[in-house]
């Protein structure tokens, strides 16, 4: 029976452990410093909010008597009752859902016909084409606001809702949006319908259009903002009281004889605030994802 010698452990045969990286050793420690940033980042955002729609219930005299002031020493609906009573904000809220969803819509479909043309069809004066939208996004809208106002009134559009919806039917912006989205869409899904039979329209219809949910997402809530705090479009265009906006009739009727409003302005800013949010909530998740795969920073 051989017994076997083991050989002395020498200091080369030990092994050390590689240091463990900084990042990673801080990894499962809780960043105190980080959630005290953003909370504090969270209740400067949330608090402007708050306070106006605690305003809203305020009196005139007690906001002036104690701006700085939060909750309501005597709570009143007189602000929303003048809204919806006298000065009639039901038909400026009509208008506005009417105006902004009909924009929207048309956004969505001329848009996304536009953006497929450019992403998926070959034809002749095609980057000229794409290369005209990106220049309408360097223009301002206030350089074509008088051209447009005059083509608008020589065709009698003017206090229509035609006047106010026809002009932002479409945008670059949303061109540009979809087509950089429907650019990442695979093409043979497209060859596929078309071995198949389907023509160009079927295919936008039933293969491009079901896959374009986070681009959809995206230009609904960026039309449906810009469209709902549209301001100065329809203050020149809408002459008629029927025919106002909520950001014109707020603006208009929230400044009585000898000073502002502020309480009357408090409620119509809550009025035009709140469909704005239930839209952005609705459509969040996919609004995220539309930006991150579109390419806009």
């Amino acid at each position: 029976m051989s017994v076997l010698a083991s050989s002395p452990v020498t200091d080369t045969d030990v092994v050390e452990p590689e240091p463990e990286p900084a990042g990673r050793r801080h990894r499962g420690q809780p960043r105190w410093w980080l959630y005290v940033a953003l909370t504090l980042g969270v209740v400067a955002m949330v608090m402007p909010f708050v306070w106006m729609i605690l305003g809203s219930f305020k009196t005139d005299a007690e906001i002036r008597q104690n701006p700085t002031g939060f909750l309501p020493e005597n709570p009143t609906l007189e602000n929303y009752a003048t809204l919806f009573g006298r000065l009639d904000f039901t038909t400026f809220f009509i208008n506005s859902v009417v105006v902004a969803t009909v924009v929207t819509l048309g956004n969505i479909v001329f848009c996304s016909m536009v953006g497929y043309a450019l992403a998926k069809l070959q034809f002749r004066g095609k980057k000229l084409l794409f290369a005209l939208v990106l220049a309408t996004l360097m223009v301002p809208g206030v350089v074509t606001f008088v051209p447009l106002f005059v083509l608008t009134a020589n065709l009698g559009l003017v206090n229509s809702y035609p006047g106010l919806i026809l002009p932002f039917l479409i945008s670059p912006l949303g061109v540009f949006l979809m087509r950089q989205f429907m650019l990442g869409l695979p093409d043979e899904l497209i060859e596929a319908a078309r071995i198949d039979g389907a023509n160009e329209w079927r295919i936008f219809l039933r293969v491009i259009m079901p896959m374009c949910g986070p681009a959809i997402a995206t230009l609904t809530i960026l039309t449906f903002l810009a469209s709902w705090n549209n301001f100065l479009w329809p203050l020149v265009v809408a002459t008629t009281e029927d025919m106002y906006t909520l950001p014109v009739a707020l603006a208009l009727y929230s400044v009585g004889q000898n000073a502002a409003r502020y309480g009357l302005m408090m409620a119509g800013a809550v009025v035009v605030v709140v469909p704005i949010l239930i839209v952005f909530v609705v459509l969040q998740r996919y609004f995220v994802q539309g930006i991150a795969l579109t390419g806009i920073k």
